[in-house]
Protein backbone atom coordinates (compact mmCIF):
# COMPACT_ATOMS: atom_id res chain seq x y z
CA UNK A 1 0.00 0.00 0.00
CA UNK A 2 1.05 3.58 -0.70
CA UNK A 3 1.22 5.73 2.44
CA UNK A 4 -0.98 8.80 2.36
CA UNK A 5 1.21 11.68 3.53
CA UNK A 6 -1.85 13.94 3.69
CA UNK A 7 -3.39 11.90 6.52
CA UNK A 8 -2.87 14.25 9.46
CA UNK A 9 -4.99 12.14 11.83
CA UNK A 10 -2.32 9.42 11.64
CA UNK A 11 0.58 11.90 11.44
CA UNK A 12 -0.29 13.70 14.68
CA UNK A 13 -2.07 10.92 16.55
CA UNK A 14 0.33 11.16 19.50
CA UNK A 15 0.13 14.94 19.85
CA UNK A 16 -2.25 16.49 22.36
CA UNK A 17 -4.02 19.70 21.35
CA UNK A 18 -1.53 21.75 23.39
CA UNK A 19 1.44 19.97 21.77
CA UNK A 20 -0.10 20.65 18.36
CA UNK A 21 -0.38 24.35 19.24
CA UNK A 22 3.21 24.43 20.49
CA UNK A 23 4.45 22.83 17.26
CA UNK A 24 2.52 25.36 15.19
CA UNK A 25 3.94 28.24 17.26
CA UNK A 26 7.53 26.94 16.92
CA UNK A 27 7.37 26.44 13.15
CA UNK A 28 5.83 29.93 12.80
CA UNK A 29 8.89 31.30 14.59
CA UNK A 30 11.30 29.18 12.52
CA UNK A 31 9.65 30.44 9.32
CA UNK A 32 10.85 33.94 10.20
CA UNK A 33 14.55 34.06 9.23
CA UNK A 34 15.43 37.37 10.98
CA UNK A 35 13.72 36.08 14.13
CA UNK A 36 15.75 32.85 14.02
CA UNK A 37 18.98 34.89 13.74
CA UNK A 38 18.01 37.16 16.65
CA UNK A 39 16.78 34.20 18.74
CA UNK A 40 20.00 32.30 18.10
CA UNK A 41 22.15 35.26 19.17
CA UNK A 42 20.05 35.92 22.30
CA UNK A 43 20.04 32.23 23.28
CA UNK A 44 23.80 31.91 22.83
CA UNK A 45 24.34 35.02 24.93
CA UNK A 46 21.96 33.84 27.66
CA UNK A 47 23.68 30.45 27.91
CA UNK A 48 27.18 32.00 28.06
CA UNK A 49 26.01 34.52 30.66
CA UNK A 50 24.44 31.66 32.69
CA UNK A 51 21.03 33.33 32.62
CA UNK A 52 18.17 31.10 33.88
CA UNK A 53 16.55 30.27 30.53
CA UNK A 54 16.84 26.46 30.57
CA UNK A 55 13.26 26.06 31.82
CA UNK A 56 11.91 28.12 28.92
CA UNK A 57 14.02 26.26 26.36
CA UNK A 58 13.03 22.91 27.87
CA UNK A 59 9.32 23.71 27.70
CA UNK A 60 9.42 24.86 24.08
CA UNK A 61 12.06 24.03 21.46
CA UNK A 62 13.87 21.33 23.49
CA UNK A 63 10.78 19.24 24.25
CA UNK A 64 9.64 19.50 20.62
CA UNK A 65 12.91 18.41 19.00
CA UNK A 66 14.51 16.31 21.78
CA UNK A 67 13.53 13.20 23.71
CA UNK A 68 14.96 14.23 27.06
CA UNK A 69 18.14 14.89 29.03
CA UNK A 70 19.14 11.21 29.37
CA UNK A 71 18.18 7.76 28.07
CA UNK A 72 15.61 7.07 30.80
CA UNK A 73 14.02 10.45 30.19
CA UNK A 74 13.43 9.40 26.55
CA UNK A 75 11.74 6.08 27.38
CA UNK A 76 8.10 7.30 27.58
CA UNK A 77 8.42 8.88 24.11
CA UNK A 78 10.21 5.81 22.69
CA UNK A 79 7.54 3.44 24.03
CA UNK A 80 4.68 5.66 22.88
CA UNK A 81 6.03 5.90 19.32
CA UNK A 82 6.75 2.17 19.17
CA UNK A 83 3.08 1.42 19.90
CA UNK A 84 2.44 3.06 16.50
CA UNK A 85 5.24 1.09 14.84
CA UNK A 86 7.76 3.96 14.87
CA UNK A 87 11.24 2.98 16.08
CA UNK A 88 13.73 5.35 17.72
CA UNK A 89 17.42 6.07 17.32
CA UNK A 90 18.88 7.65 20.44
CA UNK A 91 21.27 10.41 19.40
CA UNK A 92 23.40 11.92 22.15
CA UNK A 93 23.52 15.36 20.54
CA UNK A 94 26.23 17.12 22.49
CA UNK A 95 28.51 18.88 19.98
CA UNK A 96 31.77 20.79 19.89
CA UNK A 97 33.74 19.07 22.66
CA UNK A 98 37.51 19.16 22.18
CA UNK A 99 39.20 17.28 25.04
CA UNK A 100 40.12 13.66 25.61
CA UNK A 101 37.93 13.03 28.63
CA UNK A 102 34.92 14.27 26.65
CA UNK A 103 35.76 11.89 23.82
CA UNK A 104 36.02 9.02 26.29
CA UNK A 105 32.70 10.11 27.79
CA UNK A 106 31.09 10.02 24.32
CA UNK A 107 32.56 6.56 23.75
CA UNK A 108 31.20 5.26 27.06
CA UNK A 109 27.84 6.87 26.33
CA UNK A 110 27.69 5.08 22.95
CA UNK A 111 28.69 1.76 24.55
CA UNK A 112 25.95 2.25 27.17
CA UNK A 113 23.40 3.03 24.46
CA UNK A 114 24.36 -0.20 22.64
CA UNK A 115 23.50 -2.19 25.78
CA UNK A 116 20.31 -0.16 26.10
CA UNK A 117 19.43 -0.79 22.43
CA UNK A 118 20.01 -4.53 22.73
CA UNK A 119 17.22 -4.72 25.32
CA UNK A 120 14.73 -2.59 23.36
CA UNK A 121 13.12 -3.71 20.10
CA UNK A 122 11.95 -0.11 19.76
CA UNK A 123 15.56 1.04 19.18
CA UNK A 124 17.07 -0.85 16.23
CA UNK A 125 20.15 1.39 15.74
CA UNK A 126 22.77 3.22 17.77
CA UNK A 127 24.59 6.29 16.41
CA UNK A 128 27.62 8.52 16.95
CA UNK A 129 29.39 11.48 15.31
CA UNK A 130 33.03 11.19 14.26
CA UNK A 131 33.90 14.37 16.16
CA UNK A 132 32.35 12.83 19.26
CA UNK A 133 35.39 10.54 19.30
CA UNK A 134 38.16 12.99 18.35
CA UNK A 135 39.21 16.51 17.44
CA UNK A 136 37.91 17.99 14.19
CA UNK A 137 41.35 19.44 13.38
CA UNK A 138 42.94 16.01 13.59
CA UNK A 139 40.41 14.49 11.18
CA UNK A 140 41.09 17.46 8.90
CA UNK A 141 44.86 16.95 9.02
CA UNK A 142 44.54 13.22 8.27
CA UNK A 143 42.05 13.97 5.46
CA UNK A 144 44.60 16.29 3.86
CA UNK A 145 47.29 13.60 4.06
CA UNK A 146 49.49 15.68 6.35
CA UNK A 147 52.11 14.01 8.51
CA UNK A 148 51.17 13.68 12.19
CA UNK A 149 53.68 14.33 14.94
CA UNK A 150 54.21 11.80 17.72
CA UNK A 151 51.59 13.30 20.03
CA UNK A 152 49.03 13.51 17.21
CA UNK A 153 49.76 9.93 16.14
CA UNK A 154 49.00 8.72 19.67
CA UNK A 155 45.83 10.82 19.68
CA UNK A 156 44.77 9.42 16.28
CA UNK A 157 45.34 5.87 17.53
CA UNK A 158 43.01 6.59 20.45
CA UNK A 159 40.33 7.69 17.94
CA UNK A 160 40.80 4.45 15.97
CA UNK A 161 40.55 2.49 19.21
CA UNK A 162 37.27 4.22 20.14
CA UNK A 163 35.80 3.35 16.75
CA UNK A 164 36.93 -0.23 17.07
CA UNK A 165 35.55 -0.64 20.59
CA UNK A 166 32.11 0.60 19.63
CA UNK A 167 31.94 -1.27 16.29
CA UNK A 168 33.09 -4.52 17.89
CA UNK A 169 30.44 -4.21 20.59
CA UNK A 170 27.75 -3.47 17.97
CA UNK A 171 28.87 -6.56 16.06
CA UNK A 172 28.92 -8.75 19.19
CA UNK A 173 25.44 -7.56 20.23
CA UNK A 174 24.13 -7.70 16.63
CA UNK A 175 22.98 -4.07 16.79
CA UNK A 176 23.30 -1.78 13.74
CA UNK A 177 25.48 1.30 14.26
CA UNK A 178 25.13 4.53 12.27
CA UNK A 179 28.13 6.86 11.88
CA UNK A 180 27.05 10.40 11.04
CA UNK A 181 28.72 12.50 8.33
CA UNK A 182 30.20 15.94 8.94
CA UNK A 183 32.01 18.65 6.96
CA UNK A 184 33.68 17.62 3.70
CA UNK A 185 37.17 18.75 4.68
CA UNK A 186 37.34 16.21 7.52
CA UNK A 187 35.18 13.49 5.95
CA UNK A 188 37.84 11.53 4.04
CA UNK A 189 39.49 10.43 7.28
CA UNK A 190 36.12 9.46 8.79
CA UNK A 191 35.19 7.56 5.59
CA UNK A 192 38.45 5.61 5.72
CA UNK A 193 37.86 4.52 9.31
CA UNK A 194 34.26 3.54 8.49
CA UNK A 195 35.53 1.47 5.55
CA UNK A 196 37.99 -0.37 7.81
CA UNK A 197 35.19 -1.05 10.30
CA UNK A 198 32.92 -2.41 7.54
CA UNK A 199 35.72 -4.69 6.29
CA UNK A 200 36.16 -5.99 9.81
CA UNK A 201 32.60 -6.22 11.14
CA UNK A 202 30.28 -6.39 8.10
CA UNK A 203 31.34 -9.82 6.85
CA UNK A 204 27.90 -11.45 7.24
CA UNK A 205 25.56 -8.45 7.33
CA UNK A 206 25.64 -4.66 7.59
CA UNK A 207 26.33 -3.72 11.20
CA UNK A 208 28.40 -0.58 10.61
CA UNK A 209 26.67 2.13 8.53
CA UNK A 210 28.51 5.14 7.16
CA UNK A 211 26.60 8.26 6.04
CA UNK A 212 26.72 9.86 2.60
CA UNK A 213 25.52 13.43 2.09
CA UNK A 214 24.13 13.67 -1.41
CA UNK A 215 24.25 17.45 -1.63
CA UNK A 216 27.89 16.68 -2.44
CA UNK A 217 28.32 16.10 -6.19
CA UNK A 218 31.19 13.63 -5.64
CA UNK A 219 29.32 11.15 -3.46
CA UNK A 220 28.01 8.95 -6.29
CA UNK A 221 31.61 8.13 -7.17
CA UNK A 222 32.29 7.27 -3.52
CA UNK A 223 29.17 5.06 -3.39
CA UNK A 224 30.16 3.12 -6.52
CA UNK A 225 33.76 2.73 -5.36
CA UNK A 226 32.66 1.50 -1.92
CA UNK A 227 30.17 -0.99 -3.41
CA UNK A 228 32.85 -2.27 -5.79
CA UNK A 229 35.30 -2.83 -2.94
CA UNK A 230 32.64 -4.61 -0.91
CA UNK A 231 31.87 -6.91 -3.81
CA UNK A 232 35.50 -7.86 -4.44
CA UNK A 233 36.52 -8.05 -0.77
CA UNK A 234 33.36 -9.87 0.36
CA UNK A 235 31.87 -7.53 2.97
CA UNK A 236 28.48 -5.82 3.27
CA UNK A 237 27.86 -2.09 3.00
CA UNK A 238 25.61 -0.17 5.39
CA UNK A 239 24.77 3.37 4.30
CA UNK A 240 22.60 6.11 5.66
CA UNK A 241 21.85 8.35 2.69
CA UNK A 242 20.86 11.97 3.41
CA UNK A 243 20.84 15.25 1.54
CA UNK A 244 23.16 17.02 4.01
CA UNK A 245 23.43 19.39 6.93
CA UNK A 246 26.30 21.86 6.43
CA UNK A 247 25.48 23.54 3.12
CA UNK A 248 26.01 27.19 4.06
CA UNK A 249 29.26 26.43 5.90
CA UNK A 250 30.52 24.38 2.93
CA UNK A 251 29.75 27.08 0.37
CA UNK A 252 31.22 29.86 2.52
CA UNK A 253 34.49 27.98 3.09
CA UNK A 254 34.85 27.12 -0.61
CA UNK A 255 34.32 30.77 -1.55
CA UNK A 256 36.72 32.01 1.12
CA UNK A 257 39.52 29.59 0.17
CA UNK A 258 38.88 29.75 -3.58
CA UNK A 259 38.07 26.15 -4.45
CA UNK A 260 35.07 24.57 -6.15
CA UNK A 261 32.27 24.03 -3.67
CA UNK A 262 31.56 20.34 -3.02
CA UNK A 263 27.84 21.19 -2.92
CA UNK A 264 25.58 20.52 -5.93
CA UNK A 265 24.76 23.64 -7.92
CA UNK A 266 21.03 23.54 -7.12
CA UNK A 267 18.37 21.94 -4.97
CA UNK A 268 17.16 20.08 -8.07
CA UNK A 269 20.64 18.62 -8.64
CA UNK A 270 20.80 17.54 -5.00
CA UNK A 271 17.40 15.84 -5.25
CA UNK A 272 18.47 14.03 -8.43
CA UNK A 273 21.75 12.98 -6.79
CA UNK A 274 19.92 11.63 -3.73
CA UNK A 275 17.43 9.66 -5.82
CA UNK A 276 20.22 8.33 -8.07
CA UNK A 277 22.09 7.05 -4.99
CA UNK A 278 19.01 5.29 -3.64
CA UNK A 279 18.28 3.74 -7.06
CA UNK A 280 21.89 2.51 -7.31
CA UNK A 281 21.67 0.96 -3.83
CA UNK A 282 18.38 -0.69 -4.73
CA UNK A 283 20.16 -2.37 -7.66
CA UNK A 284 22.77 -3.72 -5.21
CA UNK A 285 20.49 -4.80 -2.36
CA UNK A 286 22.35 -8.08 -1.96
CA UNK A 287 25.41 -5.98 -1.05
CA UNK A 288 23.94 -2.84 0.51
CA UNK A 289 21.61 -2.01 3.41
CA UNK A 290 19.80 1.31 3.04
CA UNK A 291 18.82 3.82 5.69
CA UNK A 292 17.09 6.62 3.76
CA UNK A 293 17.21 9.66 6.00
CA UNK A 294 14.89 12.08 4.25
CA UNK A 295 12.07 14.55 4.85
CA UNK A 296 11.30 14.59 1.14
CA UNK A 297 7.98 12.97 0.26
CA UNK A 298 8.89 12.40 -3.40
CA UNK A 299 12.08 10.55 -2.48
CA UNK A 300 10.14 8.33 -0.08
CA UNK A 301 7.48 7.54 -2.68
CA UNK A 302 10.15 6.83 -5.30
CA UNK A 303 11.87 4.33 -2.99
CA UNK A 304 8.53 2.71 -2.18
CA UNK A 305 7.76 2.39 -5.91
CA UNK A 306 11.12 0.65 -6.44
CA UNK A 307 10.39 -1.72 -3.56
CA UNK A 308 7.02 -2.54 -5.12
CA UNK A 309 8.59 -3.09 -8.56
CA UNK A 310 10.87 -5.66 -6.97
CA UNK A 311 7.93 -7.20 -5.08
CA UNK A 312 9.64 -6.51 -1.77
CA UNK A 313 7.72 -6.52 1.50
CA UNK A 314 7.29 -3.10 3.17
CA UNK A 315 9.13 -4.62 6.15
CA UNK A 316 12.18 -5.62 4.04
CA UNK A 317 14.87 -5.87 6.72
CA UNK A 318 17.62 -3.95 4.93
CA UNK A 319 15.55 -0.91 3.91
CA UNK A 320 14.75 1.76 6.48
CA UNK A 321 13.31 5.26 6.36
CA UNK A 322 14.33 7.87 8.93
CA UNK A 323 13.23 11.34 9.98
CA UNK A 324 14.16 13.65 12.83
CA UNK A 325 12.05 13.76 15.98
CA UNK A 326 9.81 16.82 15.87
CA UNK A 327 9.70 16.97 12.07
CA UNK A 328 7.88 15.25 9.19
CA UNK A 329 5.51 13.21 11.35
CA UNK A 330 3.25 12.98 8.29
CA UNK A 331 5.95 10.87 6.63
CA UNK A 332 7.06 8.70 9.55
CA UNK A 333 3.68 7.71 10.97
CA UNK A 334 2.02 7.17 7.61
CA UNK A 335 4.94 4.94 6.55
CA UNK A 336 4.62 2.71 9.60
CA UNK A 337 0.83 2.65 9.23
CA UNK A 338 1.47 0.78 5.94
CA UNK A 339 4.10 -1.53 7.45
CA UNK A 340 7.31 0.19 6.30
CA UNK A 341 10.38 0.33 8.56
CA UNK A 342 10.68 3.89 9.84
CA UNK A 343 12.55 5.43 12.73
CA UNK A 344 12.89 8.80 14.38
CA UNK A 345 16.29 10.22 15.28
CA UNK A 346 15.69 11.20 18.93
CA UNK A 347 18.32 13.69 20.14
CA UNK A 348 18.95 13.91 23.87
CA UNK A 349 21.40 15.38 26.36
CA UNK A 350 21.67 18.23 28.89
CA UNK A 351 19.66 21.23 27.68
CA UNK A 352 22.54 23.72 27.42
CA UNK A 353 24.83 21.15 25.74
CA UNK A 354 22.23 20.29 23.10
CA UNK A 355 21.63 23.94 22.14
CA UNK A 356 24.17 23.95 19.23
CA UNK A 357 22.22 21.02 17.73
CA UNK A 358 18.87 22.80 18.22
CA UNK A 359 20.19 26.03 16.71
CA UNK A 360 21.40 24.09 13.67
CA UNK A 361 17.95 22.50 13.33
CA UNK A 362 16.27 25.92 13.36
CA UNK A 363 18.74 27.33 10.82
CA UNK A 364 18.33 24.33 8.50
CA UNK A 365 14.54 24.57 8.62
CA UNK A 366 14.80 28.25 7.76
CA UNK A 367 17.12 27.62 4.81
CA UNK A 368 15.33 24.61 3.29
CA UNK A 369 12.68 26.00 0.98
CA UNK A 370 9.22 24.64 1.65
CA UNK A 371 10.06 22.50 4.70
CA UNK A 372 8.62 24.83 7.34
CA UNK A 373 5.72 25.88 5.10
CA UNK A 374 4.76 22.21 4.68
CA UNK A 375 4.92 21.57 8.43
CA UNK A 376 2.72 24.59 9.12
CA UNK A 377 0.14 23.62 6.48
CA UNK A 378 -0.19 20.09 7.90
CA UNK A 379 -0.43 21.32 11.50
CA UNK A 380 -3.10 23.83 10.42
CA UNK A 381 -5.00 21.07 8.62
CA UNK A 382 -4.97 18.86 11.72
CA UNK A 383 -6.09 21.71 13.96
CA UNK A 384 -9.08 22.28 11.64
CA UNK A 385 -9.86 18.55 11.50
CA UNK A 386 -9.95 18.34 15.29
CA UNK A 387 -12.22 21.37 15.57
CA UNK A 388 -14.68 19.79 13.14
CA UNK A 389 -14.61 16.55 15.13
CA UNK A 390 -15.33 18.31 18.43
Amino acid sequence: MQPNFENTAIAFQLKTDSELERAYFLFKLIANEPLVRIGTAVTNFAIKAHLPIEGLIRATVFDHFCGGVNEEDCLPIIDKMFEKGVCSILDYSVEGKEVEDQFDFALNKTLEVLDFVKEKDAIPFAVFKPTGFGRFELYEKVSEGKRLNETETAEWNRILNRYDQVCKKAHDLDVALLIDAEESWMQNAADDIALDMMRKYNKQKAVVFNTIQMYRWDRMDYLKELTGMASSEKFKVGLKVVRGAYMEKENERAKELGYRSPICESKKATDENFDAAVSYMMEHLNQVSIFAGTHNEESCLRLIAQMQEKALSPSQSNIWFGQLYGMSDHITYNLTAEGYNAAKYVPYGPVKDVMPYLIRRAEENTSVAGQTTRELALLQKEKKRRKLDD
